[in-house]
């Protein structure tokens, strides 16, 4: 099953995704209570919202050999993980703005999303497994000079925009089986096995579990192997095969042309 957000006259409403339509259900599926078909919207015409708006958003980093080799970074020991900003969340088709500050490289990573549907606290690695509701996608959007300039991420990572998600959580799928694809107007600029991670989401959760309560909604962003430059006018894609695919333009700040 696809399960998605969209705006329904300037409301947030959950559905399923077909190939034609997007059924409209009355709540949320993370939730325990059944949910009903309200109606349904054409897929072309669907403004798409990020698919899960997560009390937590939980992000990986330097987790592929490649990535950490590239970087100088030293390999990791254990799974440890860091956080993003909700505001910087948007969905599959609105613009990733670069602010007019940004200078030098601003660089998109395409990441595996798994979606947390149960409440976990000590899970196993089985639990871990069992507790994952579904797959999304995103890109990490960087600006590199600031990520070197402050002393947090607070405005490389986390700047409005700069964290696409979606445009939908496949629940059916083998999502480290996968391959991920990262295309600049049409052109791939990088291509990886979805599953080559140093630690596996499934690491991950057993790791946070130990000391904070995953909740249903909860996100956790695994990484990426590859990044590569954008600029305004770029329309940028991640594709994760058996899951979708998330594009996004580029705009500069304050030129929404």
């Amino acid at each position: 099953m696809r399960y998605t957000r969209i705006s329904v006259a300037g409301r947030a409403v959950w559905g399923t995704v077909g190939e034609e339509e997007i059924e409209l259900l009355s709540g949320s599926p993370l939730e325990q209570h059944p949910v009903d078909v309200i109606g349904s919207v054409p897929r072309a015409e669907a403004h798409w919202l990020p698919p899960v708006v997560p009390p937590v958003f939980y992000a990986v980093g330097m987790n592929y050999p490649r990535h950490i080799k590239h970087a100088g970074a030293p390999f990791p020991q254990r799974p440890e993980v860091g956080y993003r900003a909700n505001n910087a969340l948007t969905g599959h088709g609105s613009p990733i703005v670069k602010p007019a500050g940004v200078e030098g490289r601003f660089e998109a990573e395409p990441e595996l999303v798994a979606v947390i549907g149960r409440t976990l606290r000590h899970a196993t690695r089985d639990e871990a497994r069992e507790g994952i509701f579904g797959w999304t996608i995103g890109n990490d959007i960087s600006a590199r000079t600031w990520q070197h300039e402050d002393r947090t991420f607070w405005r490389s990572k986390n700047s409005d925009t700069f964290k696409p998600m979606g445009p939908w959580i496949e629940t059916d799928v083998d999502a480290l089986a996968q391959t991920t694809t990262l295309r600049v107007n049409g052109e791939v600029r990088a291509a990886f096995p979805t599953g080559d991670m140093v630690f596996d989401p499934f690491d991950f959760i057993v790791e946070i579990t130990r000391h904070i309560t995953l909740q249903p909604g909860d996100v956790l962003w695994m990484g990426a192997e590859s990044v590569c430059q954008l600029e305004p006018g770029d329309t940028v894609e991640v594709e994760i095969s058996g899951i979708g695919v998330l594009s996004n333009p580029v705009h500069l700040e304050g030129n929404h042309h």
